[in-house]
């Protein structure tokens, strides 16, 4: 008699048989770093195309502030909830029939604070929203008002970076601290550079924004050019936000370039 053949149970086990697509210890090493990278730009890219969004209304601010204790925040709060009811109702966020896009579909960092207040503010009109939010030590859970389907986790800042930006045709910018900061001064960069096309940008609160940052010091000091100050606009309550984008270029129903 012949002996039976020897097991192959340890090559069937064996992490190198694993089907790539399926190793997640693959799949999570250094050498894959660019494939993640890729993967977090295809999944969110292929989720705003199945919901027809063109362009968006980025909404910046401090994921600190609440709707209720003290008034400045509550005002901000409120503000951010305003802009983005009407901004979701008259910039073509609605207006997604099969096979129409959305334009200036509110798009947030997706956390609490002004990102919640302006995701709440869709949803009280039943448009659509987005939220962008990241994988931080101490999580950072999604707010209850952005659409299920459009809010994302990212690990990579820089790409959750690039899909705030891609889309949109304006930026709106609540107080807020250093993450607030950040974004603001990448999105000014790319402008100030013309790596990104010349949409409106408008801070809320111009004497917050002006006690924290001196901005016609960095003219004076010739850290900026004079015209980099007319990169942004200062409004004071959410119609004269949308005045503003409107005066500044922002079209309704009217995708980026």
């Amino acid at each position: 008699m012949s002996a039976d053949p020897p097991s192959n149970a340890e090559q069937m086990a064996a992490p190198s048989y694993r089907l790539a697509a399926l190793d997640q210890d693959f799949l999570l090493g250094d050498s894959m770093r660019g494939v993640r990278f890729l993967m977090e730009y295809a999944k969110a890219e292929e989720a705003l195309r199945a919901w027809g969004v063109r362009s968006t209304i980025v909404v910046f601010g401090s994921a600190r502030i609440g709707e209720t204790g003290d008034p400045v925040h509550a005002r901000w709060y409120d503000a951010a909830r305003a802009f983005g009811r009407l901004a979701s109702e008259r910039g073509g966020a609605l207006s997604g029939e099969p096979g129409q896009p959305r334009d200036n579909v509110i798009a947030t960092g997706g956390g609490p604070g002004i990102m919640g207040a302006a995701n709440r503010g869709a949803h009280d009109v039943g448009a659509p929203s987005i939220g962008f939010n990241i994988t931080l030590p101490h999580e950072q859970e999604p707010n209850p008002w952005s659409t299920p389907a459009l809010t994302f986790r990212f690990h990579y800042f820089a790409m959750r970076k690039m899909h705030l930006a891609m889309r949109a045709n304006a930026l709106v910018v609540f107080p807020g601290g250093f993450g607030t900061f950040d974004e603001l001064f990448e999105i000014l960069t790319l402008r100030q550079t013309d790596k990104a096309p010349p949409i409106p940008i408008v801070l809320f609160d111009e004497a917050y924004w002006r006690s924290v940052i001196n901005f016609d010091e960095l003219e004076r000091q010739g850290m900026i050019a004079p015209r980099d100050l007319n990169l942004f606009q200062f409004a004071e309550d959410a119609e004269s936000v949308w005045s503003c984008l409107l005066a500044h270029g922002l079209k309704p129903h009217h995708s980026i370039e």
